[in-house]
């Protein structure tokens, strides 16, 4: 049975903004290691367009960036939208039954899927699917935009922490 993560940067306000600040190049490549090692990832549609950008290659990328794409671009998508039409390669619509459809995932799949984006893992959270919360804690205060939980906090317990790079921290989290 997969387990399903939501894992993203945030600053110590609680925010996540991935205009705002940007992971260390010791942070990229750790993202890099687990695009390869998850079994798929699960998109809101706000967080699939912008993560589109690794479909097209881009001439100034450097090795780490092709590396990501190249990642990236293998991994089964499932895209979470009722507005989305279509859905780039190796990637599926979830139109309805939200529930329905990430719970036979979850069964249909071993491994780690990544869930992308606040909103969605809100209704996730609401639905008690995800299994894992990871934040990645950045020495930066933003003072807006948009929380890491975006809806319910749920009652958690630290699993796991761990320094990444010379200035983030990874905190893992399981429900209590």
């Amino acid at each position: 049975m997969a387990k399903l993560v939501f894992g993203m940067n945030q600053s110590l306000d609680g925010y996540v903004d991935h205009m705002e600040f940007a992971p260390s190049p010791t942070l990229f490549r750790h993202f890099i290691e687990e695009a390869r090692g998850q079994a798929g990832s699960v998109y809101g549609r706000r967080m699939y367009e912008i993560m589109r950008y690794w479909d097209d290659d881009h001439p100034e990328w450097d090795a780490d960036q092709r590396a990501f794409a190249t990642a990236w671009r293998s991994q089964p998508k499932w895209v979470v939208s009722r507005s989305q039409k279509s859905v780039g390669p190796n990637a599926r619509l979830v139109e309805d039954d939200l529930e329905g459809a990430i719970r036979k995932l979850k069964a249909e799949r071993d491994g780690e899927i990544e869930v992308a984006g606040p909103d969605l893992a809100r209704s996730l959270t609401e639905l008690g699917l995800i299994d894992e919360y990871r934040i990645y804690l950045h020495p930066v205060v933003l003072g807006h935009g948009k929380p890491y939980f975006a809806g319910p906090r749920p009652r958690l317990r630290l699993v796991a922490h761990d320094r990444i790079d010379e200035d983030v921290i990874r905190l893992t989290y399981g429900p209590a």
